[in-house]
């Protein structure tokens, strides 16, 4: 088939492109310089031409809670335009199928954990980044929208966070597990005796590798077609504390390992309940240890002076 994966660039992107070119699938690509996501005009044009059969939105503004605090309406306005121009150009264009790519903060500050889809606007979001999470709830609610007014094909999966190859090394930017990785590899460097973490280390989070979701992703759009959302998770959780140490031993960091508890933790825990995915027969395969092996390998490669 002819597939667009919108943010083909991005870790989450670049994974998917990988496991689709291994079926032998044509791939469409595009540059943001060269497509502007949040143009609807622009956007509508660009599917009216390609066609393609299948489309993938992993195309999103992301960040850490430090970004996501600071600049909640850039993340709700971009994350809501770009779901919502390509759905509604995938409608206008009779695209056969589209997956809108979730994320776990949509969910409840205080779901109950695991977290299931039915826990979706039960309670009050995770401040710290309620732009990014309201956003893409918009675009769920979008392509649910689409799908029972007209019938459009369109799914929502809701991965856990990722990690791997190709994250995002911007400090500003990052997320937790290359944010760590960066700033221990130059405390390496520096000979630092301390290592200092946001929070209390204390919150639980689960993760994927990237890899894993992109095959997780592909196995949906072949297997799955229902206006409720679907979780695909690991199903392991590790605390903030254990993850930093799992960094340390892999950089070889060692330092003492230390927490500013006057810094936000974000939500308590995310673990999600991926049972339905499971029970269709998909599962990750890497291990959270074989996965930064991986992730620190790519970083290595990427950033010049780290080894």
């Amino acid at each position: 088939m002819k597939i667009w994966v919108a943010g083909h660039n991005g870790m989450v992107g670049s994974a998917l492109v990988r496991r689709l070119q291994r079926d032998g699938h044509e791939i469409i690509t595009i540059d943001r310089k060269d497509l502007d996501l949040r143009s609807q005009t622009a956007v509508d044009e660009y599917v009216s031409v390609q066609e393609p059969d299948w489309i993938f939105i992993a195309a999103a503004r992301v960040g850490g809670i430090q970004i996501n605090a600071t600049m909640p309406a850039d993340f709700l306005y971009d994350n809501m335009m770009i779901s919502s121009n390509i759905l509604s150009a995938a409608y206008r264009h009779g695209i056969d199928k589209v997956m809108v790519l979730g994320a776990s903060c949509m969910y409840p500050r205080l779901a109950d954990q695991p977290v299931s889809e039915s826990s979706l606007l039960t309670g009050s979001l995770e401040p710290t980044n309620e732009g990014y999470a309201v956003a893409k709830i918009a675009g769920l609610k979008l392509a649910q929208s689409y799908r029972q007014q007209y019938g459009c094909d369109f799914i929502t999966a809701i991965p856990a966070a990722s990690y791997g190859a190709g994250d995002n090394l911007d400090v500003a930017e990052n997320h937790v597990i290359p944010g760590l990785m960066r700033r221990m590899v130059e405390a390496k460097n520096r000979n630092d005796k301390e290592f200092w973490v946001w929070g209390t280390g204390k919150v639980l989070r689960e993760f994927l590798f990237v890899d894993d979701m992109a095959d997780g992703l592909v196995f949906l759009m072949e297997n799955y077609s229902s206006i409720d959302p679907i979780n695909l998770g690991s199903g392991i959780e590790v605390s903030i504390a254990s993850l930093a140490r799992k960094i340390a031993e892999v950089v070889g960091y060692r330092g003492e390992i230390l927490f500013d508890t006057n810094k936000p933790d974000g939500m308590p825990r995310k673990l999600l309940s991926s049972n339905r995915v499971l029970k269709m027969g998909w599962k990750p395969h890497h291990s959270l240890s074989a996965g930064l092996e991986i992730a620190y390998a790519d970083f290595l490669q990427r950033t010049e002076g780290s080894r």
